[in-house]
């Protein structure tokens, strides 16, 4: 049984992704496109288009070609839409990495898309640096300064920048943004997403999140994860709003800036909403002008929900999607449950199976999450197989989510089939870290799952089997030292035998279990 929503679908416009987000551009020409959280710059959506342009034909003049790959390494600022979108209009393709990453993760992010080109920031010069050394990448380019580097402002106003026509695309085939995702299973690959993927969902985003004309949203969700690519950044350019970014997360910094600038739309993960539902903090600031919250990156519970509704006196939401396909269901209006992830977007089909036998199911039976529609990836990147097993022929993708949808065609999500653990909106994979704990002497054999946390969502936690006397401590020290922030494994229980089903997969779900009753 396919399950669609309670929206017409729409038709999704065959055309480049820069040239839809910034179709009202010339209305909104006066209006500031972008500010830096400090105020210490901005720009209006005329400057925008005008740096889109010359920026595009500044990357033209070093090289830069249809098909070619910019990488991007940098927090949130408002130079970032600038970036993105002089590649896409040079007919390239932009790779977002994430700064929190090792050096090792990003090396094989830059090698696996065969990256020309790699834009920073002046912190992150000497990493990237190290990174020309080890990848095909032919030049760096900086935001701001840095010792050897090229700066980006070069683009916009030296030899060869100018208002340079869009190269040609072909919208359903081309790509024009490269994130990374674990899937279901396994170590990060690059997500392929096509200029039609792209344009279907800040589509989707703008019809089932509106922003209402000069509204001002705090970009804080990383610009190089989906959530932030697609809903933040450009949704809200697309509308017309002002976006003010913050570059890192601080609580305090946070409350000041919404008070500040009078922001209007939150973007949250689970996280920050606790901070809005439960800290004292949010009683030293003045968030009236906050209208509505979307939560998004990992599940919002419905207290913490409630909670935030009464205590800022405005809408809250969630949506539920995944890198490869963002933004496939959304409550934000009256939700019959509050529990629920809302209905489907406009052109999106869901249909529920039965994990073994591969049955579609009815209402109100759990089984995995199957989704289609025009936003849908095309591919991984290099990695056919992987990309077979996730995509059916007929276009559904397979989530590795488990749900149902109910009688008024809300879907509930009740676990994950798949392994990733949600740790403050960031997907870490617990394969990656077990290869790490498997690699110090003392350890014999190793599992991680997430556990539930109030303040990440999740937290990774290891199960190990010990060669020898060994500690919690030492043991999440070496991976720490080994492994991203983020992804750092935050507990240690030391069992006696890794539990494995017949075929030798570790059971995750009877060591959730054994942590739940720990606690």
């Amino acid at each position: 049984m396919i399950f669609t929503g309670p929206r017409p679908p729409v038709d999704v416009p065959g055309t480049s992704f820069t040239s839809f987000v910034l179709r009202a551009a010339e209305r909104y020409a006066g209006e500031t496109a972008a500010v830096d959280v400090a105020g210490g710059h901005e720009q209006t959506y005329g400057e925008l288009v005008s740096a889109v342009r010359r920026a595009a034909g500044g990357l033209r003049a070093h090289g830069f070609r249809k098909g070619d790959v910019l990488a991007m390494l940098a927090p949130n600022l408002p130079e970032y839409p600038i970036a993105f979108h002089a590649a896409a209009t040079a007919g390239g393709a932009v790779m977002m990495l994430n700064p929190l990453d090792t050096t090792d993760d990003l090396a094989t992010h830059l090698n696996d898309a065969g990256a020309r080109f790699l834009l920073t920031v002046p912190s992150e010069a000497g990493k990237a640096k190290e990174l020309t050394a080890r990848t095909k990448v032919e030049e760096v380019f900086v935001f701001g300064a840095a010792d050897g580097l090229t700066p980006f402002s070069s683009l916009l106003d030296g030899a060869g920048a100018g208002a340079m026509a869009e190269v040609p695309v072909d919208p359903a085939e081309d790509v024009v943004a490269i994130l990374h995702s674990s899937g279901s299973t396994g170590h990060p690959k690059g997500v392929l997403l096509t200029h039609r993927n792209m344009v279907a969902n800040v589509l989707q985003t703008s019809l089932v999140a509106p922003l209402a004309e000069g509204e001002k949203v705090l970009a804080v969700p990383p610009f190089h994860h989906a959530f932030g690519l697609i809903m933040v950044m450009n949704a809200s350019l697309l509308q017309g709003a002002t976006l003010v970014t913050m570059p890192r997360f601080d609580p305090e910094a946070y409350l000041k800036a919404i008070q500040d600038h009078r922001i209007t739309r939150l973007y949250v993960v689970p996280t920050i909403a606790v901070l809005l539902a439960k800290s004292p903090l949010v009683d030293k600031y003045d968030l009236s002008s906050v209208r509505s919250i979307v939560s998004g990156g990992a599940a919002l519970d419905p207290e913490i929900a409630r909670l935030c509704r009464e205590r800022i006196g405005c809408q809250i939401g969630q949506g539920y999607g995944l890198t490869e396909a963002l933004v496939s269901f959304m409550q934000l209006d009256n939700p019959v449950s509050p529990a629920s992830v809302g209905h489907n977007t406009p052109n999106i089909e869901c249909k529920i199976i039965d994990v073994r036998t591969g049955e579609e199911l009815g209402p109100n039976q759990d089984g995995e999450i199957l989704i289609r529609g025009p936003h849908v990836m095309k591919g991984y990147l290099n990695a056919e197989e992987a990309t077979r097993k996730v995509i059916e022929p007929d276009g559904f993708l397979h989530t590795g989510d488990l749900g149902h949808v109910s009688d008024d065609g809300e879907l509930f999500i009740v676990d994950r089939i798949k392994e990733l653990i949600k740790y403050k909106g960031q997907q870490v994979s617990p394969v990656e870290l077990e290869a790490v704990l498997l690699l110090h002497p003392k350890v014999a054999d190793a599992a991680v799952v997430g556990v539930p946390d109030e303040e990440a969502s999740e937290v990774p936690k290891g199960f190990v089997v010990a060669k020898e006397p060994a500690t919690a401590e030492e043991l999440m020290a070496f991976v720490a030292e080994r492994v991203a922030p983020y992804k750092k494994i935050r507990r240690i229980e030391f069992i006696d035998e890794i539990p494995r089903t017949p075929v030798g997969k570790i059971e995750r779900r009877s060591l959730k279990e054994r942590a739940h009753a720990a606690r």
